[in-house]
C-alpha cells in the first residue's frame, strides 16, 4: 500500500493532518472512503484504550483495491482554541465541515473515482447530513450509529452505568442522572440565544445539542436513493442495537438502495467483545474484525 500525508483544511483557521492509504497499484478511477468519526476528540485512527479502528480500516481496505482518507479530529488539535467560544460550537465546527473539505480534497485527486463515507457512532448518526450539505457521497457507510438523539444516548449510557453499581456508588450515580436530566429537559424550552450561554453537560452548551436535533438523519434517510449501508456490532453497549440497529430497519427495511448487517460478539469498535461487554473491551488488543472490512469491501465495489 501507500501512504500520502496530506492536510485538511490547508489554508483555513484549523488545518488538519491527515494520511491518504492507497493500493499498490494506485492509478485511476480507484474508489475512497473517508473515515469520519465518533464523539469526543479523537486521532485518525480513532483510537481508543489499545484499539485503533481507522487505522485497522486503513491497512486492510487498500489491500481490496479502495483508497482510505483518515484525519485528526478538529476538537482534538484545537480544542483549546475552540473553547474559548463554546456557544459557537456545534456538530458543523466539529465534525461536518472538516468531513466536507477532506471529501472535497478527494474529489480533486485524478487518481480517485467514487467517493464513499463511513461514519463511526456520532459520525454515523451525522453521515446523512454531512452527505446533503456538501459530501454529496456516491454512498455513505453508517457504522453503529443511531437515530435517536444524543441527549437519549447518554442518558441511556449513564442509566447502563448504575446498574452495575451498588450502594454509595449507585445513589451518586443516581444524583448525577437526575440533574442531567433536568439540564437536558431545559433545553427545549430555551431559545437559541440562551442555549448558547447555558452549560448542560460539562462544558457544553444546551446549542450543541440543539442545532444537532434540528436536523433529524431521518429526514435524510427516508429519501436518500444513493447506497447505504449500516451496520452495528450486537455486543456493542455504547450505541444500543435493540433500539438504534432496530430503528434504521424499521424505518428503511424494503429500501432496495439499503443494506444491514449486525456482526455477532462484535462491540462499538468492532472487536471481539471478549463476553464483557464494557469498556474492558478497550484494553485488550484486537483488530477490526476481517468480515467488516470484507463486507465494507464488496460494498463499495459494487456500488
Amino acid at each position: 500500500m501507500i501512504q500520502e500525508k496530506i492536510i485538511i483544511g490547508q489554508g483555513t483557521e484549523f488545518p488538519l493532518n491527515g494520511i491518504l492509504t492507497l493500493p499498490d497499484s494506485a492509478e485511476k478511477d480507484i474508489p475512497a472512503v473517508v473515515l469520519v468519526h465518533g464523539s469526543g476528540p479523537q486521532n485518525m485512527d480513532e483510537k481508543v484504550g489499545v484499539i485503533t479502528p481507522f487505522l485497522d480500516m486503513a491497512e486492510a481496505l487498500p489491500d481490496k483495491g479502495i483508497a482510505v482518507l483518515r484525519y485528526d479530529k478538529r476538537t482534538k488539535i484545537y480544542g483549546k482554541k475552540m473553547m474559548q467560544h463554546p456557544g459557537d460550537i456545534t456538530v458543523k465546527e466539529e465534525t461536518i465541515e472538516d468531513a466536507v473539505m477532506a471529501t472535497k480534497l478527494l474529489r480533486g485527486d485524478p487518481r480517485i473515482g467514487k467517493v464513499f463515507m463511513l461514519g463511526h457512532s456520532m459520525g454515523g448518526m451525522l453521515a446523512p447530513r454531512i452527505d446533503a450539505e456538501g459530501g454529496d457521497f456516491d454512498g455513505i457507510i453508517i457504522a453503529a450509529g443511531s437515530l435517536r438523539t444524543l441527549r437519549g444516548i447518554l442518558l441511556d449510557q449513564l442509566v447502563d452505568v448504575e446498574k452495575r453499581y451498588k450502594g454509595l456508588i449507585k445513589k451518586l450515580v443516581n444524583k448525577q442522572i437526575k440533574k442531567i436530566t433536568t439540564s437536558f429537559a431545559a433545553i427545549d424550552s430555551m431559545s437559541d440565544v440562551e442555549a448558547k450561554e447555558k452549560n448542560v453537560l460539562g462544558k457544553t452548551r444546551a446549542y450543541y445539542f440543539k442545532e444537532m436535533e434540528a436536523h433529524p438523519a431521518s429526514q435524510y434517510l427516508e429519501n436518500m436513493s444513493k447506497p447505504v449501508f449500516i451496520f452495528q456490532g450486537d455486543a456493542d453497549f455504547q450505541v444500543n442495537p435493540d433500539k438504534d440497529f432496530a430503528g434504521y430497519k424499521q424505518l428503511l427495511e424494503g429500501k432496495p438502495n439499503v443494506t444491514f448487517r449486525l456482526y455477532q460478539d462484535l462491540n462499538h469498535v468492532f472487536t471481539n467483545s471478549h463476553a464483557t461487554r464494557s469498556a474492558k473491551d478497550y484494553k485488550v488488543p484486537g483488530k477490526v474484525d476481517s468480515r467488516i472490512t470484507n463486507d465494507i469491501a464488496e460494498w463499495i465495489l459494487a456500488g
